[in-house]
């Protein structure tokens, strides 16, 4: 069984380390988010491994922890990005994305103004 777990830790601290590397290098945010949200999963694999081979429950609360950090961690960032993308691709911060008649709503107040 430890060579199981040696192989185990080896492939998983393998592929932490280029998730590091990508951290470090990725030229936009969402290189380094995607490089984040990868190295979170992989230490939460490396617990549930930890929790398996050694039968110790009491990992799996720090587990569950570190799985909803990165969920949560992702949507957030997620969210975020997708909002300023929808500001970038209007020059005036329009209704992109906006319900059908919420926009024509807009529409008719824009015309009001003019």
């Amino acid at each position: 069984m430890t060579v199981v777990a040696v192989i185990a830790q080896a492939l998983l601290g393998s592929g932490a380390l280029l998730a590091l590397v990508r951290l470090a290098r990725g030229p936009s945010l969402l290189d380094r988010v995607v490089a984040t949200d990868t190295l979170l999963v992989i230490i939460s694999a490396s617990l549930a491994v930890h929790a398996a081979l050694s039968r110790d429950p009491t990992v799996v609360p720090v587990l569950v922890v570190v799985s909803l950090l990165a969920f949560v961690g992702s949507v957030s960032i997620a969210r975020y990005v997708g909002g300023m993308l929808m500001q970038s691709s209007t020059g005036d911060g329009g209704n992109v994305g906006l319900p059908h008649a919420a926009e024509e709503r807009a529409a008719e107040e824009r015309e009001a103004r003019r």
